[in-house]
């Protein structure tokens, strides 16, 4: 942990950064280390799990959401780039990406994590995100380390997956353990903050533990992985 030094995040909607990374920002919080996230969107698109009239009322709800939800990871300085929720791909990227690269060259992090190509779960907001920060860094004079989140074969629980449609656009890359240069299993209070973070952004995940048991959900959510990007 030591090693990744200050890390900037770049995510595509609120929650990315709990369901990801959230027990690694922790970690790196809670050992002093500078942690600076970037949000793409407000998820004013998205499903709601409360009651909600608008696309503009869900976004005021998200960003109070993660606003919380950062607080309990440790995260203080955040960034939204403003961009709308489903439509990232039709974002000019050049000017996207520029705007990643000043922050590259503002926070100066010693290490970068996002989306692979994959998008994790295939979302083209996900994608969109992960070309943006690829190309900010090629024009970056600062060049930090890059790191994608990925999983482990043993840290998905697919049934689940299938039952909730998670991957329907896409999976994720499953490295296996070695091809890791971060595996975080967690249990305790680590991952009571992380769920907890997760539970304070109520408008996605209220019905989705509801289903599954908060048990499962716990066990699902227990490992973060990420790695080096494929060559090519």
């Amino acid at each position: 942990m030591d090693e990744l030094g200050t890390v900037l995040m770049v995510w595509a909607h609120p929650d990315d950064e709990a369901y990801l990374a959230g027990g690694l920002s922790a970690v790196l919080t809670d050992a002093g280390q500078r942690v600076v996230c970037v949000t793409a969107t407000y998820g004013e698109a998205g499903a709601s799990s409360v009651p909600v009239t608008d696309r503009d009322q869900l976004a005021e709800i998200r960003m109070a959401e993660l606003e919380t939800a950062l607080a309990i990871l440790g995260v203080r300085e955040h960034h939204w780039l403003d961009y709308p929720d489903g439509a990232c791909a039709e974002v000019d990227q050049d000017a996207a990406a520029a705007r990643i690269a000043a922050l590259v060259e503002e926070t100066g992090p010693d290490t970068v994590v996002t989306f692979g190509p994959d998008g994790f779960t295939g979302h083209p907001d996900h994608q969109a995100v992960s070309r943006w920060t690829d190309l900010a860094l090629s024009w970056a004079g600062h060049r930090p380390r890059l790191l994608h989140a990925v999983t482990t074969e043993g840290a998905v629980d697919w049934d689940l997956a299938a039952k909730f449609g998670v991957y329907d656009l896409g999976k994720p890359r499953v490295c296996d353990e070695e091809e890791a240069a971060v595996l975080l299993p967690m249990d305790g209070v680590l991952l009571d903050r992380k769920v907890d973070a997760l539970l304070s952004q109520e408008s996605q995940t209220r019905e989705l533990v509801q289903a599954m048991g908060l048990a499962r959900f716990r066990a699902w959510v227990a490992t973060e992985a990420f790695a080096r990007p494929e060559p090519g």
